[in-house]
């Protein structure tokens, strides 16, 4: 990799139920004051569906079984942090427990939105990849500057 540069590999879950989408409210440092969905970073010898599902029960409490996860969108993001991100986006529709706040040090609500009606504060990162979900498009770049990036959006 030159310069030492690597990805990120991040899993989001898009917990879906009707049409409201679970929104999580940021506390302190990122995004701040801002809304996310559940999500964070791979873990070493960890597939993308588990990973996905681990977040969704650390952050807000739900069980998802791996398998009823479906790969809804990936974006390809630039100047999100010190790294590119890649962001796996999955849908769930099918979980046991009802979600709330499991990291209130990080977290300052959870909340259904209407898929129609979200948000103005929505992170950039994760409406990316809400937003390639909505329009059914599996794959889309965020913050890359130059031209050919631009043409895929």
């Amino acid at each position: 990799m030159p310069n030492g540069q690597h990805t990120v590999i991040d899993v989001h879950v898009l917990l879906v139920r009707g049409t409201h989408l679970l929104l999580t409210q940021r506390r302190g440092g990122y995004g701040e004051g801002k809304w996310h969905l559940p999500s964070g970073k791979l873990d070493a010898n960890e597939s993308l569906p588990a990973g996905a599902a681990r977040e969704a029960a650390e952050e807000v409490g739900v069980h998802i079984d791996p398998a009823e996860l479906r790969h809804a969108h990936t974006v390809h993001v630039a100047g999100s942090g010190p790294v590119p991100r890649l962001g796996v986006f999955f849908e769930a529709r099918r979980w046991s427990g009802e979600p709330y706040n499991r990291e209130p040090q990080k977290c300052s609500a959870v909340e259904w939105f209407p898929l129609d009606d979200l948000p103005d504060d929505v992170i950039p990162y994760p409406l990316a990849g809400i937003r390639g979900y909505l329009d059914s498009q599996t794959f889309g770049v965020l913050g890359w500057a130059d031209e050919r990036s631009k043409a895929l959006t």
